[in-house]
């Protein structure tokens, strides 16, 4: 038994947009991912979308304003709402989302997650 240091993992990887699932729980997965630049238009239309900042400032970008958020920050987007985040510096978040879920909501387009 151990636990799980989010920095350790961070520290893991160095490319960005691209999730490394930590733990899984209840048919959930449990991410860390860095990210640095603008990522695309995209919406999930089954599920909410996450996003905790551990260090750094996101902005996710709605079609109705922006949500500005800075460490220790919580947001949820809700399913189906058509979002963008964006980092001018590199950001650290977690993210938690049904095992599965496409990071573009569209298993086409979608970087595949892999396990660190």
């Amino acid at each position: 038994m151990r636990a799980i240091r989010l920095e350790e993992k961070l520290s893991a990887f160095s490319e960005h947009w691209s999730p490394k699932i930590v733990t899984r729980f209840n048919g959930h997965d449990v991410m860390v991912v860095k990210v640095k630049g603008e990522f695309v238009w995209h919406a999930h239309p089954d599920t909410d979308d996450l996003f905790l900042v551990l260090k750094g400032r996101l902005t996710i970008q709605l079609r109705d304003g922006d949500v500005h958020l800075g460490p220790g920050d919580l947001y949820v987007v809700p399913k189906g709402v058509e979002h963008r985040p964006v980092a001018e510096e590199e950001v650290h978040l977690l993210l938690i989302e049904p095992a599965g879920t496409p990071n573009t909501g569209d298993p086409a387009t979608a970087a595949a997650k892999t396990e660190i």
